[in-house]
């Protein structure tokens, strides 16, 4: 093995080791979360394997939650999927965002990173490609270690679905209690926490008002442009820009 070969094998081995220890938080908390899902999705008639495979597929929290709900509901295949897809449009946000730090990687391997990506994924990849020394290798890492963690969770809760009953050791706040701590991650000043109490208030204002999950949408996309505006009329900060 040359130098080059051997320099290249060790900054791969390091990034994959940077990914698995900035996504251990995530998939500790992911484990409560497919416990619980697993659970629903058995009592809503779903096998194991079938269980995986739509974690496989799907790979959205949220939107799983939201399918077998539906599924449990009697609801059609159109109007799953139209829901579903309504709900993770903020991918294409998270994904834009993203987008900028992906500059010259293969589409292969854009596939398969944009594949990965989920609410608690982005928030650790974008807080670091901000800080920097941070790169595909560690990003694709904290993606597929976490995409794992979920499947091996929703599998076991769908094996132990007729032991555990729902809401059993609070697996029922997990979820909520997982984007609270990734929402503190990103509180780096002012602007920020404007914002974020913005989205709160309007997704509370808009769940009184509007239809399904279609409160959250509308408060993320204001939200988002009252935080533009925000960011224009304050003064930069330390570290917040």
């Amino acid at each position: 093995m040359n130098h080059r070969s051997f320099h290249d094998t060790h900054r791969v081995k390091s990034g994959i080791y940077q990914g698995i220890a900035a996504a251990w938080p995530v998939c500790l908390g992911y484990v409560p979360i497919g416990l619980a899902f697993g659970v629903i999705a058995q009592k809503a008639g779903l096998q194991p394997y079938q269980i995986g495979l739509m974690s496989l597929v799907v790979f959205a929290g949220s939107a799983q939650f939201i399918a077998v709900s539906m599924l449990a509901g009697g609801a059609g295949a159109v109007s799953i999927i139209l829901t579903t897809f309504a709900v993770n449009l903020r991918h294409f946000l998270m994904s834009s965002s993203l987008a900028i730090y992906m500059g010259g990687t293969r589409r292969r391997l854009l596939s398969l990173f944009a594949y990965g990506i989920t609410d608690e994924s982005f928030a650790i990849n974008f807080s670091r490609f901000r800080q920097g020394g941070w790169g595909l290798v560690q990003a694709l890492t904290v993606n597929h270690v976490s995409n794992f963690f979920w499947i091996a969770g929703t599998v076991a809760g769908g094996f132990a679905g007729e032991f555990i009953p729902e809401g059993a050791f609070g697996i029922d706040y997990a979820l909520p209690a997982m984007f609270i701590g990734l929402l503190v991650m990103q509180l780096r000043g002012r602007r920020y926490t404007v914002t974020a109490i913005l989205a709160g208030v309007l997704a509370v204002l808009f769940a009184m008002i509007l239809p399904g999950n279609f409160y959250i949408i509308a408060a993320s996309m204001l939200a988002a442009f009252g935080g533009v505006l925000i960011n224009r009329r304050l003064k930069p900060e330390h570290g917040g820009d």
